[in-house]
């Protein structure tokens, strides 16, 4: 296997982090009390519980490397997800940064920031 990181991220709900994250295609590989993954091809979400977070003051994040984050941001969309400046769950699509990456935003119901960063 090669080396890995994954994001560890705050939920305040494990089945309603689980049932947002199935709309984006992801599956549970793990589940317990105090821990849950999501994975989704090659990507890999780690939650722990936190029932008190508030969305609005969180500041968890992690990037999502997409060989084509178009086609996530698709799927995005599809799931019902908004593309707007406010609330949770929201969009943002990619646009080409001053580095020249394509790199778009999901916040999810938790107000975690996932930055979709298109592969280089």
């Amino acid at each position: 296997m090669a080396d890995l990181a994954t994001p560890n991220l705050p939920s305040r709900d494990f089945s309603h982090t689980a049932d947002f994250y199935a709309r984006l295609g992801f599956t549970p590989s793990y589940r317990d009390d105090g821990w849950m993954i999501l994975v989704r091809g090659d990507l890999q979400l780690e939650f722990f519980p936190d029932p008190d977070l508030d969305p609005a003051r969180s500041s968890f994040g992690s990037c999502l490397r997409l060989d084509d984050v178009d086609a996530f941001h698709r799927v995005c969309v599809e799931a019902g997800v908004q593309d707007c400046t406010t609330g949770f769950p929201r969009l943002h699509p990619p646009v080409r940064e001053a580095s020249g990456l394509r790199i778009g935003a999901l916040l999810d119901p938790d107000g975690n920031l996932l930055r979709l960063v298109e592969n280089a």
